[in-house]
C-alpha cells in the first residue's frame, strides 16, 4: 500500500453530536490513492502513538479527505481540539485491503454501528439508489450523518436501542426484515463485535456475501508492531492477520467462519 505522512490543513470542522467530530482535511496526495474503507493515522499533540480513524469521504477532484470521529480518551480529545485552519499529522491512506465495490447497478446493505457508520458513506454514494442503509445508534442524541447517506438515493433505515429516534431496536432486527423479502448481492457492515457476528451469521444462513470492517488497538497501523493481530481462516486454517496491513476490511467467512 502506498501512503504519505505529512501536516495537513484543516479545511472544515464541524461538531455532529455529543463529542463527534467532522473534519475535512486538503491532502491531496493521499485523496488521490485512497479508497472506501481505509483510514488514517493521526499524531495528537503530546502522545507517542497515532490514532486511527476511518476515513468517511473521499474527493478525488479537490483532494479532500473528510474524517468523523469519537472522542474515547485524551488522544483523540487532543484531536478534537484542532480548529478550521490548524495543520494536522496524518499518516493516510492506511488499510492494505478496502471494501471491494461491486457494479453500482448491484444491490448492496450497507450496515453501520455508532461510529461505525462513517465509513459507510462511501459505500452508499457508490451504489445510490440500489442501497439500503441501515444506521444503530443507542439513542437520538448519538445519531449522525442520516442527511448524508440521504443524498446518496439510498433507502436509509434507523434504528435506535431505546426508540428515541427511527424504528426502536438493533440494525441486525432490520435486516433480518429486509432478508425475508429480498437477496441483496452483497452486505457490508462496520460496528460493534455482536453486532458484527449477528449480520455474518444472517449473512451466512442465506449464503449472501458479506464484507466485515474490524477494529483493534493500533501502534504503527502500517503492520510493523504486530498489535493488531486477529484470528482468521485461511485455505482452512487458523491464521492471525492484522487489522491495519491485511484489513481493515475482511470478508464474514474469513473473520467469523462458525457464526
Amino acid at each position: 500500500m502506498q501512503y504519505f505522512q505529512g501536516n495537513y490543513p484543516i479545511i472544515s470542522k464541524k461538531t455532529l453530536a455529543k463529542e463527534i467530530y467532522d473534519m475535512e482535511i486538503l491532502c491531496p496526495d493521499a485523496a488521490a490513492e485512497a479508497v472506501c474503507g481505509q483510514f488514517v493515522n493521526i499524531k495528537a499533540d503530546g502522545y507517542m502513538l497515532r490514532r486511527p480513524i476511518s476515513i468517511c469521504g473521499i474527493d478525488k477532484d479537490k483532494g479532500i479527505l473528510r474524517i468523523v470521529f469519537e472522542v474515547r480518551g485524551k488522544g483523540t480529545k487532543a484531536i478534537s481540539q484542532l480548529r478550521e485552519g490548524d495543520m494536522i499529522d496524518i499518516v493516510a491512506p492506511l488499510g492494505g485491503r478496502g471494501f471491494e465495490l461491486l457494479d453500482s447497478g448491484k444491490k448492496a446493505v450497507i450496515i453501520g454501528g455508532g461510529i461505525g457508520n462513517p465509513p459507510m458513506v462511501g459505500i452508499a454514494k457508490h451504489y445510490g439508489k440500489n442501497a439500503t442503509v441501515i444506521s444503530g445508534f443507542r439513542n437520538a442524541s448519538a445519531v449522525i450523518l442520516q442527511e448524508d447517506f440521504a443524498k446518496t438515493g439510498a433507502e436509509v433505515i434507523l434504528c435506535t436501542d431505546d426508540g428515541s429516534a427511527g424504528r426502536k431496536g438493533f440494525v441486525t432486527n432490520a435486516l433480518a426484515d429486509i432478508l425475508a423479502e429480498s437477496t441483496p448481492d452483497i452486505i457490508y457492515a462496520c460496528g460493534p463485535d455482536v453486532m458484527l457476528r449477528g449480520i455474518c451469521k444472517a449473512a451466512a444462513e442465506k449464503g449472501i456475501r458479506c464484507q466485515v470492517s474490524l477494529e483493534e488497538r493500533m501502534g504503527c497501523g502500517v503492520g510493523a508492531c504486530l498489535v493488531c493481530a486477529c484470528r482468521t481462516i485461511r485455505d482452512g486454517q487458523e491464521y492471525f492477520a492484522h487489522v491495519c496491513k491485511d484489513g481493515p476490511v475482511f470478508d464474514s467467512k474469513e473473520v467469523y467462519p462458525n457464526e
